[in-house]
């Protein structure tokens, strides 16, 4: 079992930057495909960016594609999700999210494909 811990939340303006953390716990975090996901108030949640657990294919939703960058350091424990150009629409609670047990250069692209959860950190992009 992994647990993890997102960080790197706040209130931004729109066109502004954040950087989100998920920091996991454990010894085989390379063993994890990640990702990241996001629920607006009212919404369902939905995939914003994944990453394989070799760091070499990443995915993105259309909406934050050439906005949004996702990597991780193995060596670390850690996965970000770099934003860029962000937009009041991309307010939402952003949660880190684990798969254990994908093929090396596998991503999840849907939630119900994640076994583990964070707790989430509040992105607000005001216009």
């Amino acid at each position: 079992q992994v647990q993890l811990v997102e960080s790197g939340g706040g209130l931004v303006q729109a066109g502004g930057s954040l950087r989100l953390s998920c920091a996991a716990s454990g010894r085989t975090f390379s063993s994890y495909a990640m990702g990241w996901l996001r629920q607006a108030p009212g919404k369902e949640r939905e995939f914003v960016a994944a990453i394989s657990r070799s760091g070499l294919t990443t995915y993105y939703a259309d909406s934050v594609k050439g906005r949004f960058t996702i990597s991780r350091d193995n060596a670390k424990n850690t996965v970000y999700l770099q934003m860029n150009s962000l937009k009041p629409e991309d307010t939402a609670v952003y949660y880190c999210a684990a798969d254990r047990g994908a093929a090396y250069t596998r991503v999840v692209v849907v939630a119900t494909g994640y076994d583990y959860w964070g707790q989430g950190t509040q992105v607000t992009v005001s216009s």
